[in-house]
């Protein structure tokens, strides 16, 4: 009987829950100057005493945590709710002639189109089997393996850009 009284002690002893040992008092203390010392073993006697509860909960711990007051957003309505107002967009170096849908189907499909960069020609065309540059402008020159096949030929423009 007694082996069961101690086995129920142990195990209410070992199931109690443990009180939180990381809250701690800290004394702030304030000198006449104004400097602010926060220190767990008191302060000087020239010094403004104020006792500071440090206590820092665990994540999870059940206490809630004010969030943000939707209330004390101001809500602006914009001076004409049919005008569409851009922001900002990403600038491509080419103009923004192609969209990213129709850059992606022009790769896919072998094409190379007006406001392609050097490296969109490159992923659809592959390398290029040689590069000439006069006054300024680049073209990429592709010829075709089999043979009699035809070759091909890309201008660009200073900005690297593709023009026709």
């Amino acid at each position: 009987m007694q082996g069961r009284y101690f086995a129920a002690l142990l195990a209410a002893a070992l199931l109690s829950p443990i009180a939180d040992t990381s809250a701690a008092s800290v004394f702030r203390c304030v000198s006449a100057d104004g400097h602010v010392t926060f220190t767990r073993h008191g302060c000087a006697s020239d010094q403004d005493v104020h006792l500071q509860d440090a206590r820092n909960p665990t994540p999870s711990s059940g206490e809630t945590i004010p969030l943000a007051d939707p209330a004390r957003r101001a809500m602006t309505a914009p001076a004409n709710p049919g005008e569409l107002v851009i922001v900002g967009q990403q600038d491509d170096g080419c103009g923004n002639l192609l969209n990213a849908s129709e850059r992606r189907q022009a790769i896919i499909r072998k094409e190379v189109r007006r406001g392609m960069s050097r490296a969109d020609v490159e992923n659809s065309l592959g390398k290029p089997d040689r590069v000439t540059a006069s006054n300024g402008q680049q073209r990429y020159h592709y010829r075709e393996q089999r043979k009699g096949g035809n070759s091909r030929q890309v201008s660009f423009d200073e900005a690297g850009c593709v023009k026709k």
